[in-house]
């Protein structure tokens, strides 16, 4: 096992304009489950390959432990790669294709045998062994993959979106198993999703990522109640964070006929700015009497049992306003006899309230 830093870590790809990857800087901690999460084309991938060996770094460094690998190639790394495809031999059996990479690094085969039934114990493939790929489900493939890294004892995991060809229900299963099984194998692991629920509920830290730029980096709990910047604002939480933009008045920012309270001395870091965006989790949404609150248009409420999630847009806007409008949600947590086309007002609770700068996008509430 071994920590992996990228140092200013960048990829340019030939006849590319901007970088993929640009100096990115991140420190792996030895025995952490990393995830970096992004939008499609982010460069989470790309920085994972990099870290394999399968894509040159132009620009930086990367060492896994006290090594710099950055030149090496991807045999002599210590890394063990689990794809979205599973990539499995069709004509070996389980037992074959997880143990292929020791038989080619010539261990005994009394070795092999032994470290693959033991990787087979810990994923409940023992039954498994003598069948080929064709006779399993797609999460029992995706079980021998991980069997397959696990057996070569490698210094890191990496992990490209192994997941994304499983149902959803198979998905949420096999997430808990994976995130357990790394946590019993203390192995340093580097996992790469586009699903902000994946590496909320699986890393120890998350690597959130914006055009080939590192945006923020820190546990799950702390991306979700201090988001650094409007992006990740927007995209971590499920669903969104609204964010409302709004006029800055005395006492705080107008939305609408409302004006939601904000403090003098977060105000005053706006250096001159006349407008702000406002960041208002959907579970924090209360709701008010009279003229209290935002007044916001109901589209579509979704009844779910324990909770309701209401969608509108702000009250009072013209039909072509509402097609450029923001969509309100709110999780309320009790029933409310809401129907679409109503209009109710929606109070933040003053202690979840999160106040961005449109200037810099970033967040300037404590």
């Amino acid at each position: 096992m071994a920590a992996v830093s990228f140092k200013d870590a960048t990829r340019v790809y030939p006849g590319a304009d901007h970088p993929a990857v640009d100096k990115l800087n991140l420190e792996i901690g030895d025995g952490e489950f990393m995830v970096l999460v992004g939008p499609s084309g982010c460069g989470k991938s790309t920085s994972l390959r990099m870290l394999a060996g399968l894509e040159e770094v132009n620009a930086g460094s990367i060492t896994i432990g006290d090594r710099d690998v950055t030149d090496l190639p991807p045999k002599d790394r210590d890394i063990a790669m689990v794809f979205q495809n599973y990539a499995l031999y069709p004509h070996m059996t389980v037992a074959d294709n997880m143990g292929f990479a020791l038989k080619m690094q010539n261990v005994p085969k009394e070795e092999r045998e032994k470290r693959v039934l033991e990787a087979a114990k810990l994923l409940g493939l023992e039954d498994f062994l003598s069948r080929k790929p064709k006779a399993l489900s797609g999460g029992q493939r995706q079980r021998v993959a991980m069997g397959r890294a696990i057996v070569r004892q490698p210094q890191v995991f990496l992990m490209d979106e192994p997941l994304s060809n499983l149902d959803a229900k198979l998905r949420v299963s096999t997430r808990t198993q994976i995130a357990a099984l790394q946590s019993r194998l203390g192995v340093t692991t580097v996992y790469v999703t586009h699903d902000q629920i994946e590496a909320m509920t699986m890393g120890d830290r998350v690597a959130v990522m914006k055009d080939g730029v590192l945006q923020q980096v820190d546990s799950p709990l702390a991306l979700y109640d201090r988001p650094d910047n409007l992006f990740v604002a927007g995209f971590i939480g499920s669903p969104a964070m609204n964010l409302i933009p709004g006029k800055i008045v005395e006492g705080g920012v107008q939305v609408g006929d409302y004006v939601v309270p904000v403090a003098r001395e977060v105000l005053a870091k706006t250096s001159g700015e006349s407008d702000l965006t406002l960041g208002i989790r959907p579970e924090t949404f209360v709701p008010a009497e009279g003229n209290d609150g935002i007044a916001v248009e109901i589209a579509l409420v979704e009844e779910l049992g324990a909770d309701s999630y209401l969608y509108g847009t702000r009250a009072g806007l013209s039909d072509e306003e509402k097609l450029n409008a923001p969509q309100i949600v709110a999780r309320l947590q009790s029933r409310h006899p809401l129907a679409p086309n109503q209009t109710v007002r929606l109070r933040p609770t003053p202690d979840s309230l999160h106040v961005f700068s449109n200037a810099s996008s970033k967040r300037i509430s404590d």
